[in-house]
């Protein structure tokens, strides 16, 4: 199938490593100009390697997206260097977690800050790009866990579930101007993010970190956690031109845990 994605211009957020590293790939693959960002200049550079190697072309912003003008720094200089941004996907963002009984606020509004803020300023930001030319894809990567609530993951939970709303109004925005903005939301997944999280609860159980999400992901049905490129798979469709119907949808690929109906 031909995505549609050869000259394509995006941004993808988050993509020193793990999914958004996976996504900027991908896209790269199909042909794409990616602009990567985050915050490690020497994580990005060797991603821009990746995406070169990959058949794409690539750049990278070192920005701190907790601020407008980390933001906008990112924007600006994928338009300078490309001439516009057809796509977007955010991936950016980490929370803290911690009991509920004993939680610290501020972890739930440093996950605000970074994720759900960051997210819809990125897209505020790039959607007058993608209405220039009548056309655009936003993918933002939003866990399960927005969804799926737990004594221990407030923080993210909060950030998740703000994102899925924000998907859903912007998608209703701009729809009818051909930009698809969408949301994929993993289940586990085998990044370093998700060894650094489960850490404590394996040093707990009194296992090593491999063994501990083997055995999270045996509890799923399909048997195990997901890779990162298999995610990445699912965004780069939805960035791409094959995907013309679908609107404000949120995507979860989570094994088969979710229990909700649909």
């Amino acid at each position: 199938m031909d995505l549609g994605l050869t000259g394509k211009i995006a941004i993808v957020t988050g993509a020193s490593r793990g999914i958004g590293r996976e996504c900027a790939i991908a896209l790269a693959k199909e042909g794409a100009r990616v602009c990567v960002t985050a915050r490690d200049e020497a994580l990005l550079s060797t991603a821009v390697e990746d995406v070169n190697a990959a058949g794409g072309e690539g750049m990278f912003v070192s920005s701190d997206l907790n601020s407008l003008d980390g933001c906008k720094k990112v924007v600006d200089a994928c338009v300078a260097n490309f001439g516009g941004v057809d796509i977007l996907i955010n991936s950016a963002g980490a929370a803290r977690g911690g009991d509920i009984l004993e939680l610290d606020a501020e972890f739930i509004t440093e996950a605000l800050t970074l994720k759900t803020y960051g997210y819809l300023r990125m897209s505020q930001l790039v959607i007058p790009h993608m209405k220039k030319n009548g056309w655009g894809r936003i993918v933002n990567i939003a866990g399960g866990a927005g969804a799926s609530p737990a004594r221990g993951n407030i923080p993210t939970s909060a950030a998740n579930i703000t994102v899925l709303n924000n998907t859903r109004a912007l998608s209703d925005a701009v729809a009818g101007e051909g930009i698809q903005v969408n949301t994929v939301c993993p289940g586990m997944t085998n990044t370093q993010r998700a060894r650094d999280l489960m850490q404590g609860p394996a040093d707990k159980a009194g296992k090593d970190v491999e063994e501990f999400l083997k055995d999270v992901g045996a509890r799923t049905p399909a048997g195990r956690i997901a890779e990162p490129e298999e995610v990445a798979n699912v965004a780069t469709f939805l960035a791409s031109a094959a995907c013309s119907y679908v609107n404000g949808s949120s995507l979860y690929m989570d094994g088969g845990s979710r229990r909700a109906t649909p």
